[in-house]
């Protein structure tokens, strides 16, 4: 898993090779990763957009952003946290991703940034 912390805010990455969604033989690995954002600050926030990069090891990079993360742009209190899973197809069975969340104080409007971890995307049979 990995984790970070940036203005209160913890997100923390844990990815899965999902092995009976992708096909090696055409090359195509899926990945999912289960994301939570914590909110250890003492103010509101919510989560706006998500900015993610994307590596795979055969040399292609990606960027995605769009608003909010699977539809919602959550309201976090101070203390709670916020979960949700996605995925993300490779063309090998080895790449990374990390990325950033725009966030908003709820009273104040302050907008800021949050760091999303790098995290690997690595299929088992690579790790033997």
């Amino acid at each position: 898993m990995s984790t970070f912390l940036t203005d209160n805010i913890n997100i923390s990455v844990r990815p899965l090779y999902e092995e009976a969604h992708s096909v090696p033989s055409s090359n195509d690995f899926v990945f999912s990763y289960a994301v939570t954002v914590k909110n250890k600050g003492e103010v509101t926030v919510q989560l706006l957009s998500r900015h993610w990069y994307i590596f795979d090891s055969n040399g292609s990079y990606s960027e995605v952003k769009g608003e909010g993360v699977i539809g919602e742009q959550p309201i976090i209190r101070p203390g709670h946290s916020h979960a949700y899973q996605s995925f993300s197809s490779l063309k090998s069975d080895i790449g990374m991703m990390w990325g950033s969340y725009l966030m908003k104080e709820v009273e104040s409007g302050r907008l800021f940034e949050v760091a999303i971890p790098e995290f690997q995307l690595i299929t088992p049979m690579r790790l033997n």
